[in-house]
This record gives C-alpha cells, sequence and structure tokens, in this order.
C-alpha cells in the first residue's frame, strides 16, 4: 500500500479551483509581457523616430521633384531612370565596387591572421587594444594624417620607398590608378582592429578538444588551420564579411577629406555622388533615388549572401 508524502494530501485540485489557477497564470503572463513592452519602448520610439519614418521618407522624396526647399512635384519613377541614365552613377558604382574588391577580402584576411597569431601569444588584451585603437578614431583625423602619409613630395611612405629600396614613389592621392588602392588601405587599416575582435572571439570560442583530437592523428599547425580554425570561424567571417560589404559601399569620409572624389572622380563613390547630388546639385529628389538604390543594393547583396551562406558556414553543433 502506497503512503503518501508528508504535507500532501494527494487530492487532486477541485474543479472550482482550475479556472482560478488559469487566471492567475494569464494574469502572470500579461504582466510579463507588458514589463516587456515597457522596457522596449524607448527603442522602439528611437528606431520608429530615427529609422522607420526617415526610410519612409526617402521613398516619398526619391519620386519627387525637389530643391530642398521649395514645394514638391511628384514626378514617379523618373529619378531612378535619370540616375541610371547618369554617367556619373555610373563611374559611382564602378568606383565603389572597384574599392570592395580591394578592401573587404584584404582586410577580412589579415583580421583574420592577425586573430590567429594573437590566440597563440600571451598578452592578448595589450594588443587587442592597441589593433583596436584605429577603429575608434576619428575617420576624419585619420585621412588628414593619412594626406601626409600619402603625400607624394614630402610623404614618408614615398620617403622610406627612396631611402630603404631606392624607389620613387607614385603619386598615392593624385594619380587615378593608385588614389583608389590608397583609400583602400586606409580602411583596411582602420577596420583591422574591429574584425581582429571579432575573429578572436571566433577562436576562442572553438573547443581545444578539436586540436587535441588532431594532434592525435598527427595533424600538423597547418592543417589544423585549414581543417578546423577556418571552418568553425565561418560564422564569424560570414557576419565580418556582411558587414565589411555594407561598409564599403557606404565609403564617403576618406574620398570627401582626401581627394573630393579626384583625381578626374577616381575616387567619386556612391555615398560621394548622393551628397553632390543633393548638396551641391539641389537636386534632392535625385539624390534620394541613389541613397533608394544604394539600399536596395546592399539589401540584396545581404539577402544573397544569407542565401549562399547555407553553402559555406558551418556551425559547431
Amino acid at each position: 500500500m502506497k503512503t503518501q508524502p508528508a504535507g500532501s494530501s494527494g487530492a487532486a485540485p477541485s474543479p472550482e479551483r482550475i479556472p482560478e489557477r488559469r487566471t492567475t497564470a494569464l494574469k502572470s503572463k500579461t504582466s510579463d509581457g507588458l514589463w516587456g513592452y515597457f522596457f522596449i519602448f524607448p527603442q522602439m520610439i528611437g528606431l520608429i523616430a530615427f529609422s522607420l519614418v526617415p526610410l519612409i521618407s526617402a521613398f516619398v522624396i526619391s519620386m519627387m521633384s525637389w530643391d530642398g526647399m521649395g514645394a514638391k512635384k511628384f514626378i514617379g519613377l523618373q529619378n531612378f531612370v535619370s540616375q541610371f541614365q547618369d554617367e556619373e552613377f555610373h563611374i559611382a558604382l564602378v568606383n565603389t565596387v572597384y574599392y570592395t574588391i580591394l578592401s573587404v577580402p584584404t582586410g577580412i584576411v589579415l583580421a583574420m591572421l592577425v586573430a590567429v597569431g594573437l590566440n597563440r601569444v600571451r598578452g592578448k588584451i595589450l594588443y587587442r587594444l592597441i589593433y583596436f585603437m584605429p577603429n575608434i578614431t576619428m575617420s576624419v583625423a585619420v585621412a588628414v594624417v593619412f594626406m601626409w602619409l600619402f603625400n607624394a613630395d614630402f610623404g614618408l611612405i614615398n620617403m622610406y620607398l627612396q631611402q630603404w629600396f631606392g624607389i620613387t614613389g607614385p603619386s598615392w592621392l593624385t594619380d587615378s590608378r593608385y588614389v583608389m588602392p590608397s583609400i583602400a588601405l586606409l580602411s583596411v587599416w582602420m577596420g583591422l582592429g574591429g574584425n581582429m575582435v571579432l575573429f578572436l572571439a571566433g577562436l576562442q570560442g572553438i573547443s581545444r578538444s578539436y586540436y587535441e583530437a588532431a594532434e592525435i592523428d598527427g595533424a600538423g599547425k597547418w592543417q589544423q588551420l585549414i581543417h578546423i580554425t577556418i571552418p568553425l570561424l565561418s560564422p564569424t567571417t560570414f557576419f565580418v564579411t556582411i558587414m565589411s560589404i555594407i561598409g564599403s559601399f557606404q565609403v564617403f569620409d576618406q574620398s570627401f577629406v582626401m581627394t573630393s572624389g579626384g583625381p578626374a572622380k577616381a575616387s567619386y563613390t556612391l555615398v560621394y555622388h548622393i551628397y553632390e547630388t543633393a548638396f551641391a546639385d539641389f537636386t534632392f529628389g535625385k539624390s534620394t533615388a541613389s541613397a533608394v538604390i544604394l539600399f536596395v543594393m546592399i539589401l540584396t547583396l545581404t539577402l544573397f549572401q544569407m542565401k549562399m551562406s547555407k553553402r559555406w558556414v558551418h556551425y559547431e553543433d
């Protein structure tokens, strides 16, 4: 014969108390939901006021003829047609894609290599701080410093090339062949620390047991890097790639400060085109249409990367 535990009557709850318990549980769930909305309310207000409303306004203005001050006139998709036929828009698009090709793969590979190296040494915090400092420096200040470094007459880079290798350095910022690689080099240097920290966090999340098993099987350091580190870093690589491409399509500060889009529009980017169209030509409708096109391009590239990520991104579980 089974005995009931002490302090327990063993009786099922009466039918009269079941609705009471359901009501209490529903009230508790409703209260939790209200508190949740209360805490996200400030963020939702900021999201609506500073993201959603400007985004909707941009789509509306892109269909208007407007000089920024006078009356708006609805013209439909004419601004978009005008931009697709604009030679300056084509130049800006080609330059932006060229800059992306130069800066994104280089930045990702260097950041990964630096992270792998730092993960094997002591004093990670100090090195991480040193590498990350350019990432928090104002881009305009960095651009001004690099204008001096890239100066063809008295810049440090050309001076060292002449003294160490006997090479006469090129006109980095005044030659259309070198201006975009120079800006890409600056961007890689600035973004190296941030990407390195992300890769370092990904490396520290990889279980040591994989490397121990590989060592037992006789795998060397290079084989471990290729077959363990890089595949298990693929989620971090995926995130860094998306953020790097989004940032590269929005490059503006460097070309604006260092070259003003020159020489011969060799550093004329999409965001620079948006700026010029709005605040130099005062055709805000065309400028906003360019911004909408840029938004659609970035969104399409991001969705495509997310679709393709299923083929090469590997998660540990």
